[in-house]
């Protein structure tokens, strides 16, 4: 279940989240769940495997805003590392940075799915 608890276990930034949600837990929870269901998450992966690198940077960089919205810090830190070569159209093996990603965005599943 989506918690203060399973969030501050995942390490989100929780405070912090609260906040910038008004400090209304229903409305931050609300506004996780969105983020979990964004589709850029699959979009990136596609435009990665096309080396389509524009449209990478576009999706890693719109998922980097909402996800530090909503202070996830690890998945913020993950997609800050793969924006920044996206966004000089480095030509290189994203597959790791990718896999972390997604590995984090499993675990977040999982907690909103509880």
């Amino acid at each position: 279940m989506l918690t203060k608890d399973a969030l501050l276990a995942y390490g989100a930034s929780y405070d912090e989240g609260m906040a910038r949600c008004l400090n209304k837990e229903d409305f931050y929870f609300k506004m996780i769940r969105m983020v979990a269901a964004n589709e850029k998450f699959a979009s990136l992966g596609s435009a990665l495997i096309a080396k389509d690198l524009q449209a990478a940077f576009e999706d890693a960089h719109a998922l980097k805003g909402i996800v530090a919205n909503v202070s996830l810090t690890p998945l913020s830190d993950a997609l800050e590392a793969i924006v920044e070569p996206l966004r000089r159209r480095e030509d290189i093996d994203y597959t790791a940075m990718y896999a972390r990603i997604v590995a984090l965005k499993k675990q977040l599943d999982e907690i909103v799915a509880q």
